[in-house]
């Protein structure tokens, strides 16, 4: 049975001043070992009580949130508006819901069989740009499944191809974007100056945008000046869209915004699942074997997908160990009551996927790599149930369907042309900013199948 690597839990719950330095570095690495069990935590800081709820009925009352009580909070539109201003990921209420009427039938283009031919076609560079690299040295996966990845949403948003230099922009500036974003937070939560951490977040954020915000100025004049919305992909669905009171058109800003989050949502999570899957097939030959015996040498297809048993397992197993977002952060709007405690306005509620997923009470061996788990009767309810990598409730991640297929799609075809190994030494060490990424890189070893 195989564990990954995973921050070792504290042996007790961390004093303040240990906290705080120790959060600096990313949140899993606070947890205590009664934090993977815990009903629900409390932690206090200077500015705001955190609560942290594990137990299941109030996981689903703080997501499901019927009754608008647990927004999301200022503290996270602060921590993300330099890259993704007021879009519908920051927003609540009214205005969520009024650019959620505009936003969402942009995904139709996300369609699994619409987006199936662009998938492919980003694929197969990949496969490429690894076939042209010196294969005798470990290569570095995670720059390679950042291109990818965001090759693919760059394709269905825009219509055009992401080159390579664009792709190390936009690595590098997230990765930097990630260290003066998670620190800012933390100093804000402990009512402290910002030391100028929003001001580096906003020249990083600018970076990434560069690489996109041209093309979004180019279209929009056009579709000013001309009526000429483009090819049909999400940008022009953006342009298209009207207020459902007003009937105003997104401003340029707005699409900026918007099609910044879509941009993020759509590579970086896949990116960080994607790192940590080849990861883990590196260090599973027989996973590799089997998902190489079920999908065959032939190209694959939506079909071949659709029934790649042990290839979608595998997948799903590392967005259990390694979710992505490894918490969803709420604010508390009125006065409520959990597990008999009263919850005053203001409060911070932390539901994490990280632990909900590693709980020993929901899932046998938590910490194991068992891909296996996802067709266990026995824990067929766990997986409806504590499985979240996506969220859940109204704002549940809605391209869920395309990172499944992308990631299906990304490694059942590296695992076709290549035979993975991972190198010996140091294991990579995951950290939680805005995404969960290793904080030392993730490098495998590719052998040319024959």
């Amino acid at each position: 049975m195989f564990t990954p690597p995973f921050p070792a839990p504290l042996e007790s719950n961390a004093s303040p001043l240990r906290r705080f330095f120790t959060s600096w570095k990313g949140w899993i690495h606070v947890h205590f070992k009664n934090s993977y069990t815990m009903k629900m935590g409390e932690i206090h800081v200077p500015k705001v009580n955190v609560y942290v709820p594990n137990e299941l009925p109030l996981v689903n009352e703080i997501l499901e949130d019927r009754q608008r009580n647990f927004p999301k909070p200022e503290l996270l539109r602060e921590m993300l508006a330099p890259l993704v201003g007021d879009s519908i990921f920051t927003v609540n209420g009214k205005q969520w819901e009024e650019q959620r009427d505009m936003v969402y039938p942009a995904f139709a283009h996300t369609r699994m069989k619409v987006a199936f031919p662009v998938m492919q076609e980003a694929v197969d560079d990949l496969v490429g740009r690894i076939g042209e690299m010196d294969l005798s040295q470990p290569i570095k996966v995670d720059p390679l499944m950042t291109h990818v990845a965001a090759d693919i949403i760059f394709r269905t948003i825009f219509s055009v191809k992401l080159d390579a230099e664009g792709a190390s922009r936009i690595y590098h500036a997230f990765h930097k974007f990630q260290l003066t974003a998670q620190p800012g937070a933390i100093l804000r939560l402990y009512n402290l100056p910002m030391f100028g951490f929003l001001g580096r977040a906003r020249r990083w954020a600018r970076q990434i945008h560069s690489t996109f915000r041209p093309i979004i100025q180019a279209r929009y004049d056009a579709y000013c000046k001309e009526g000429d919305a483009g090819p049909s992909d999400i940008l022009r669905t953006l342009l298209e869209a009207r207020h459902p009171e007003t009937g105003e058109p997104f401003s340029l800003q707005d699409l900026i915004n918007q099609v910044s989050f879509i941009f993020l949502a759509g590579h970086e999570t896949s990116a960080s699942a994607l790192a940590w899957a080849m990861y883990l097939l590196a260090e599973c030959p027989e996973q590799q074997d089997a998902i190489h015996a079920e999908i065959g040498d032939a190209p694959l297809t939506f079909d071949t997908l659709k029934n790649a048993e042990t290839l979608r397992n595998v997948f799903q197993e590392t967005l259990r160990l390694y979710p992505p977002v490894s918490f969803f952060v709420r604010s508390v709007v009125h006065q409520t009551e959990m597990r008999k405690k009263q919850i005053s306005p203001g409060s911070l509620m932390v539901v994490s996927p990280w632990l909900i997923q590693r709980n020993s009470n929901n899932f046998p061996c938590p910490h194991a790599f068992q891909p296996e788990r996802f067709i266990d009767p026995d824990q067929a309810d766990a997986c409806r149930q504590a499985y979240l990598p996506f969220g859940k409730g109204p704002r549940k991640c809605t391209g869920s369907a395309f990172a499944n297929q992308e990631a299906m799609l990304v490694l059942g075809t590296i695992v076709q042309k290549f035979r993975l190994d991972y190198p010996t030494g140091q294991k990579p060490e995951p950290v939680s900013r805005v995404t969960l990424r290793s904080s030392n890189g993730i490098f495998v070893n590719f052998s040319p199948r024959a």
